[in-house]
C-alpha cells in the first residue's frame, strides 16, 4: 500500500503540470482518430481508435450475456419459482439477478476457459491477430449454443433466412444460431417452470378446497397456502435442487 501510496505522490504532480501545461491548454480536444501510413502502402490505426471500439463493445455486452449465455434460462427460472412460492418481491430482483449472474460464471466456466486458452492468450502474446482471436472465441460459444439449441427452432430459423442448405451444424452463420439458441433456451425454462408450478399448485388447490367446504370463502387462500409451501420447499431443500438442477440441465 505504501509504495503505491509513493508512485501516486511522484505521478501526481507530473500529470497536473502536464494538464496545466500551454500545450494541453491550447489543445481543441482529443484526436478521435489517427491514420500512420506504413512503407507496405497500408494504414496503421492509433490506440485511439481500440478505445473507442471497446467502449462501443461494452454496450452491446448485456445483449451477449442474454443471449450466448445460460443467463436467460437461469434467470426466468428463478422468477418462476419465486412466481410459484408466492412470496411477492422475496427474494429481491437484485438477489435473483445476482445468484443469475454468479451461476450463469459456474456454467459457463469450460466456455471461458477455453475461449482464454484458444483465444484471448494467443492474442495477448502477439500469436494471432485479432480477426484470429476473434474466429478462435466463436468456436466454444458456437459448440455451446448448438449443444443447447433443439433443431426444430434451428430448422425454422434457416427456412426464415433462406439458408436452408448447411453443410453441417458448425456453418451455421451467428444471425441464425442466436435466433434459435434463445428460443430454445426461452421453451426449455418454461418447461422447468411448469414442473416447479406442479407442487405448489396441488397445495393451493389443496388448500382452497379446506376453506371452501368450512365456508371460509373470504379469507384468501394464498394466506394459508405460503406457509405450508415455504415449508415443503424447505423440507425438500428446494434451493439445491434447482441450482443443481438448473446446473445440470447445461450438461445433459
Amino acid at each position: 500500500m505504501d509504495k503505491y501510496r509513493h508512485s501516486i505522490r511522484i505521478l501526481a504532480p507530473v500529470l497536473f503540470s502536464w494538464l496545466i501545461s500551454p500545450e494541453s491548454a491550447a489543445a481543441p480536444g482529443i484526436d478521435a482518430l489517427t491514420v500512420t501510413g506504413n512503407q507496405s502502402g497500408g494504414q496503421t490505426y492509433t490506440v485511439t481508435i481500440q478505445i473507442l471500439a471497446l467502449m462501443t463493445l461494452l454496450t452491446i455486452l448485456p445483449a451477449m450475456l442474454f443471449t450466448m449465455t445460460a443467463f436467460t434460462r437461469v434467470m426466468i427460472v428463478l422468477a418462476l419459482l419465486r412466481q410459484a412460492l408466492g412470496t411477492a418481491q422475496t427474494p429481491s430482483n437484485q438477489i435473483l439477478l445476482g445468484l443469475s449472474l454468479f451461476l450463469t460464471i459456474f456454467i459457463m466456466l469450460p466456455v471461458f476457459d477455453r475461449v482464454n486458452e484458444e483465444a484471448v492468450q494467443p492474442y495477448l502474446n502477439e500469436q494471432i491477430d485479432a480477426k484470429a482471436a476473434l474466429e478462435k472465441a466463436s468456436v466454444p460459444f458456437r459448440s455451446f449454443m448448438l449443444r443447447q439449441t433443439r433443431e426444430t427452432d434451428l430448422e425454422l430459423f434457416l427456412r426464415i433466412s433462406g439458408k436452408e442448405e448447411i453443410d453441417a451444424p458448425e456453418a451455421v452463420p451467428f444471425s441464425v444460431l442466436l435466433p434459435a439458441f434463445v428460443t430454445s433456451e426461452l421453451k426449455t425454462a418454461f418447461q422447468i417452470g411448469f414442473l416447479i408450478f406442479l407442487p405448489f399448485l396441488v397445495i393451493d388447490l389443496v388448500v382452497a378446497s379446506v376453506l371452501m367446504s368450512m365456508g371460509m370463502m373470504m379469507l384468501s387462500p394464498l394466506i394459508i397456502s405460503l406457509p405450508f409451501k415455504l415449508m415443503l420447499f424447505v423440507l425438500a431443500d428446494g434451493w439445491t435442487l434447482i441450482i443443481e438442477m438448473l446446473a445440470a440441465s447445461f450438461f445433459i
